[in-house]
């Protein structure tokens, strides 16, 4: 089953983190636009622990004995570099235990046209795992599967997580029909369309960009 939660859809304190992240008057500051994504991404990391498994541990406390719920599961953390680092970050502020893998994958552009490049991969065994996998702008989802690809060499997860703050809804419907196993995917918004260099419309911009500075092309 693939499940789609939108935080969009209820009043939450994610639709002001979202202003600043897409208002071109606020979202020049580097640190606020980094900022922004993290809490975004706690957000998702404490959403998306509501479906994980979960012990019970027989502890002490000062005054007596306590049985304490903890999640079971292992919980691996999975981004695209770059744009994908301060969400990795806030979800990993939710995880902080969690396992850490990177992938890099860019667009390579050719006119309007592109194509996906993987040029780094450094992942644990996902055997068993919960796989959260991130990036923020779920655009065509392209990049997205093209690394869930390459991660099906790394073992087969309990459950497959997507975190995006922002995706479109031709990306998602694209996930949907290509992806290899069933997913929840948690989002922070839906936007309705891409512009022919297939970006997100309205969406913010690059993400990348905006959290690291303009890179240069080569």
């Amino acid at each position: 089953m693939k499940n789609i939660f939108d935080l969009s859809k209820s009043h939450s304190v994610v639709h002001n983190y979202m202003e600043e992240l897409r208002n071109v008057d606020k979202q020049q500051d580097r640190f606020v636009f980094r900022e922004n994504v993290k809490r975004i991404g706690r957000v998702i990391g404490y959403e998306l622990s509501k479906g994980l498994s979960y012990k019970t541990l027989s502890i002490n406390t000062p005054l007596s004995p306590h049985d304490q719920q903890v999640v079971e599961d292992s919980v691996v953390v999975i981004t695209l570099l770059r744009a994908g680092l301060p969400l990795h970050e806030g979800i990993l502020d939710v995880f902080p235990h969690a396992e850490n893998g990177f992938i890099s994958a860019y667009r390579k552009h050719d006119g309007d046209d592109f194509t996906i490049e993987m040029k780094y991969v450094a992942c644990p065994s996902l055997e068993g795992k919960v796989l959260v996998l991130n990036d923020p702008m779920l655009a065509t989802g392209s990049s997205m599967l093209a690394a869930w690809e390459v991660l099906l060499q790394y073992g087969k997860p309990k459950k497959v997580v997507i975190a995006s703050v922002i995706a479109s809804k031709e990306g998602i419907e694209n996930v949907i029909h290509e992806a290899p196993t069933d997913f929840d995917l948690w989002v922070g918004a839906i936007d309705p369309s891409l512009n022919p260099s297939k970006y997100i419309v309205p969406g913010l911009g690059d993400a990348g960009d905006l959290s690291f500075g303009e890179k240069l092309q080569h």
